[in-house]
Order: structure tokens, then C-alpha cells, then sequence
């Protein structure tokens, strides 16, 4: 079978992204990382991937008169690559209509709560806050509102007495590097459908 093509963006430490690699090596995940991409220059992700065998480059957006400009280079050197999925692993920009249509249905992002409650920034923050019991995270195809894709796969973590947003964000994070690459499996093993909002997983025989 053929490896599907992953292309990553990220924006900081690279922790998912190492998850996701891990995968790939422990034969988990028939996937190949066509290029690693940040739009910030000082990214430890960009560190973390030095010692790997892994097209890795920035482009800084600062460097970018428009949203629009940045999201084209990007999608320039993921089609030059030949990338079939993009990979959203932590990057910090809100993607644009106009890069969303150029791979509709091919962009998936993990968010560290349970969706649809707690989207958009600091989600563990907002779990403490509110006082919920439970939260998690969630992996979803991107749409262009703020997290509200069609979910492909979600996973439970208790809110402890005691947490606080880094406790609760920790634990979640473990449940994140599980999830990230089992839903990724799936898509490379053409076993995700998408039928409006809702995301069926095919069985195998």
C-alpha cells in the first residue's frame, strides 16, 4: 500500500508532531512526512526535526504583507511536495477560506478539550473555569469556523479537584499523542467518510 503524504504545521514545541513520527517508524501509521513547515523561526519544532530524515523549512509570516500571501507560499511548497494531507500539529494561525478550499476535506487538527464545548485558545483554562468534570480532546476535519469541523475521534480525561489549566493541559496532551496518530491511521487507511457533519469510520473485514 502506498504511503499517503503528510504535510505538517506547526508553530511550537512539536510534541504531536514527534507523536506522529513515532507512529510512522513503529509501523503504526503507513504514512510519509512530505514537509514540516512553521511560520515562526524560533519553533522548537524546527530543533526537533534537525536530526530527522524530514523536508523541514519556515516561512515566517511577518515576512507577508497579507494572510492571503503567507497561506500561498504555504501551499506552494505543500503542493510542490505533493502533500495529501495537511496536518495542523499546534500552528497557531487561523487558516483563511482561500487555503481551506485549496485542500477541502484534506486538513485535520487536534484541540485539547471535547468539542463543540471549549473552542478557540487556552481550552484547558476554559475546563477549569467552568468547573467540568471532564474534557479531553478532539481531532476534526478543519472548516473555516473555529473548531468546528466534522470530529473524527475524541478521547475522555478527568478534570481533577486540584487541576489547574498546566495540569489538566499536561494530561490531555498525553491522550493527545495516542489519539492524533490512530485518527491519521484511519484517514491513511481510507477508512474515514464524511457525511455532512457527521464522520463515519469504516469497519475493515
Amino acid at each position: 500500500m502506498n504511503k499517503t503524504v503528510i504535510g505538517v504545521l506547526a508553530s511550537g514545541r512539536g510534541s504531536n508532531l514527534q507523536a506522529i513520527v513515532d507512529a510512522i517508524e513503529a509501523g503504526r501509521l503507513n504514512a510519509k512526512i512530505g514537509a514540516v513547515i512553521s511560520d515562526n523561526p524560533e519553533a522548537n519544532v524546527l530543533k526537533r526535526m534537525t536530526a530527522a530524515d524530514i523536508p523541514t523549512l519556515c516561512i515566517d509570516r511577518r515576512q507577508f504583507v497579507s494572510r492571503h500571501e503567507f497561506e500561498a507560499a504555504v501551499a506552494e511548497e505543500l503542493n510542490i511536495r505533493h502533500v495529501e494531507l495537511v496536518v495542523l500539529a499546534g500552528f497557531m494561525r487561523i487558516l483563511t477560506a482561500y487555503f481551506i478550499d485549496r485542500f477541502a476535506g484534506k486538513i485535520m487538527n487536534i484541540h485539547p478539550a471535547l468539542l463543540p464545548a471549549f473552542p478557540g485558545e487556552n481550552a484547558q483554562q476554559q475546563a477549569v473555569d467552568y468547573g467540568a468534570k471532564v474534557s479531553g480532546c478532539t481531532v476534526h476535519f478543519v472548516d473555516e469556523g473555529m473548531d468546528t469541523g466534522p470530529i473524527i475521534l475524541q478521547e475522555a480525561v478527568p478534570v481533577l479537584e486540584d487541576d489547574t489549566a498546566e495540569t489538566l493541559s499536561d494530561r490531555i496532551l498525553h491522550a493527545e499523542h495516542i489519539l492524533y496518530p490512530r485518527a491519521l491511521a484511519l484517514y491513511c487507511e481510507g477508512r474515514l467518510k464524511v457525511e455532512g457533519r457527521r464522520v463515519r469510520i469504516i469497519e475493515t473485514e
